[in-house]
């Protein structure tokens, strides 16, 4: 019989989410034990309605529970470096929504820490899973596809006032930043895990659709460590929602399916370049087993590297590599230069992203 590991859900907003689509669909390897919210009515109805009867308002409080064996952060971002090491430091495994933490100091910070804990963690980059996504990736790392030459990534959501009516949202000091952290992130994540490391960002970041603090328009030129080019728009302002990513390879042509929070789910478009790669897919696919998409796979993927030591899905230095593109965009915009990556200690923005005043 395979152990089941406990969980506790911190902030009932996401978290509600990762019960539903990553733990339920997983209830042989994982329960859900424990909530923790500041928000005591919203505790009580997520509690109610999953039968949680661990209802905590204090975090601190989980970090002595010898029967958690993971604390899974679910809080805005402001929060996260702090809940994120102390876990690990109380021996915990993590997972962490995205961001994982605000700046490439932090989340050097947390790797270093996660070298000294005993427990893992995971941050959350849900859109990698599904068999679209997967698929191309199978096609891409099996070298049918061949060298990569350019491509693009569309995020051109929708968001309005009453998204904003949330305290935390659309603020430097909690959101962190905007549409390139809490939405373009995703798509962003999805082009580098296909594509590889960035070299070089040439970015602008600007607020023309909402009354807020941070960016909610974003465009950049991309030069990938392969030589390949790319180019990123996204858009909190779009009158219809997609998530389009094209990739243009030697051989094949991929193109995502347009579904905004779920791109990685439906089959792709793969356009092989001749009858000869075509026979090479078909081949590599013929036996294809469904992945389900988004937290599900992901969470089951957590589990089998707890219990049966596989990779973990998603590493902290996947975040570390999101979150030098989001310094890259930033400080790019503010200077009009192109940066180069990686980025480190000396990086005039390695400490924080944030602006000085909203500090």
């Amino acid at each position: 019989m395979s152990r089941i590991l406990n969980v506790a859900v911190v902030g009932c907003g996401i978290g509600r989410s990762h019960i539903v689509e990553g733990y339920l669909p997983n209830a042989d390897r994982f329960k859900v034990v424990a909530l923790c919210d500041l928000n005591q009515e919203r505790l009580d109805e997520v509690g109610a309605e999953f039968g949680v009867e661990r209802r905590i308002t204090d975090f601190a409080d989980l970090l002595s529970m010898d029967d958690i064996d993971i604390i899974d952060v679910c809080t805005p971002p402001g929060a996260h470096l702090s809940m994120v090491v102390d876990s690990l430091r109380a021996g915990k495994n993590v997972v962490c929504e995205k961001p994982l933490v605000g700046s490439l100091k932090d989340v050097d910070a947390v790797i270093a820490a996660e070298r000294q804990a005993s427990g893992k963690l995971m941050p959350v980059f849900q859109y990698r899973f599904g068999d679209g996504i997967e698929q191309a990736k199978a096609i891409i790392d099996a070298g049918i596809a061949g060298k990569p030459y350019v491509g693009t990534v569309e995020t051109f959501w929708r968001r309005e006032a009453p998204y904003y009516a949330v305290p935390w949202r659309g603020k430097w000091k909690t959101e962190l930043g905007g549409v390139l952290m809490g939405h373009a992130i995703h798509p962003h994540d999805i082009f580098t895990y296909l594509m590889g490391d960035i070299a070089r960002v040439f970015g602008r970041v600007a607020t023309r659709v909402n009354p807020i603090e941070v960016e909610d328009c974003i465009s950049a030129s991309i030069e990938m460590q392969s030589g390949a080019l790319a180019s990123f728009t996204a858009t909190l302002g779009s009158v219809d929602e997609i998530t389009r990513i094209r990739l243009q390879f030697e051989h094949v042509t991929i193109e995502s399916d347009h579904a905004p929070y779920n791109p990685g789910n439906a089959l792709w478009k793969i356009l092989p370049r001749n009858d000869e790669v075509k026979s090479r897919i078909d081949a590599l696919l013929a036996d294809w087993q469904h992945v389900p998409s988004r937290f599900q796979t992901q969470m089951a993927r957590f589990y089998d590297a707890l219990v049966h030591d596989a990779p973990l899905p998603v590493t902290s230095q996947d975040s570390r590599r999101a979150l030098e593109l989001v310094t890259a965009f930033y400080h790019s915009s503010s200077t009009h230069q192109e940066v180069v990556l990686p980025l480190g200690p000396d990086h005039p923005l390695y400490e924080s992203w944030v602006p000085a005043a909203f500090r």
